[in-house]
């Protein structure tokens, strides 16, 4: 059973069309990457799997399942904008969302605060965007969760920040058990950690594979393909 399978998904807005006949299914256990330019779709594609948004028309599963309560209690989300309550400290923000959801782990996540340096008496007001970034990491990977969706999670982010969140992710990362999507167009520092991906352009997926493959078949990295086919 796939962990997310789509079926013709079409999105429209007022004046755009977002996703256009999209079908896909995304094996479980792995990391993906969900590769697209700017405006190709990719934050819609997310926030309809998580429950945010709905298609348009089509069909959309999450482990066999329609969008609802059940699907939506096994997935995390990482939004490209920020969440917080900006008067909260690291510590209050932590202290909610393990009020929030049955599967949130305190103690990984004050372990995580510490590898990832975050102060957690510090107001979230007060963080650098990189430490924001961090912290909605800690946010994601302390819970249980058996999708995990993350929508370009380096944007904007300043250099030590995106290697530690990259190298946070592959450290957490429960391999077989787990499933991570991440969008990005900032495909040349991440591209070591997929194992599958996806390229989507003008909401219309243009190519998909396994990593490994893709670069043995045309002798090019996946920052090299994306620049190519996006």
């Amino acid at each position: 059973m796939p962990a997310i399978e789509l079926t013709d998904v079409h999105k429209r807005y007022y004046r755009s069309h977002a996703l256009r006949g999209v079908n896909l299914s995304v094996d479980r256990g792995k990391i993906v990457g969900l590769l697209g330019p700017n405006g190709s779709g990719k934050s819609t594609l997310l926030r309809i799997c998580a429950g945010l948004a709905s298609p348009t028309s089509g069909k959309v599963q999450v482990h066999g399942q329609d969008i609802s309560i059940a699907t939506k209690a096994i997935t995390a989300y990482i939004p490209d904008i920020d969440s917080f309550y900006s008067w909260m400290t690291v510590r209050q923000a932590i202290a909610f969302e393990s009020s929030m959801f049955d599967d949130f782990v305190l103690a990984d996540a004050m372990d995580l605060v510490r590898e990832l340096k975050l102060d957690p008496d510090n107001k979230i007001s007060s963080l650098s965007k990189g430490q924001r970034g961090r912290l909605k990491l800690v946010l994601a990977m302390s819970r249980r969760a058996e999708l995990v969706l993350m929508d370009e999670p380096l944007s904007g982010i300043d250099p030590p920040s995106r290697t530690a969140i990259l190298e946070t992710i592959a450290d957490r990362y429960r391999a077989g058990e787990q499933t991570i999507i991440i969008s990005t167009h900032e495909v040349l520092e991440s591209e070591k950690l997929f194992e599958d991906v996806i390229f989507l352009s003008e909401g219309r997926i243009v190519l998909t594979g396994e990593a490994d493959q893709l670069r043995a078949e045309r002798g090019k990295s996946l920052n090299e393909i994306f620049a190519e086919v996006c």
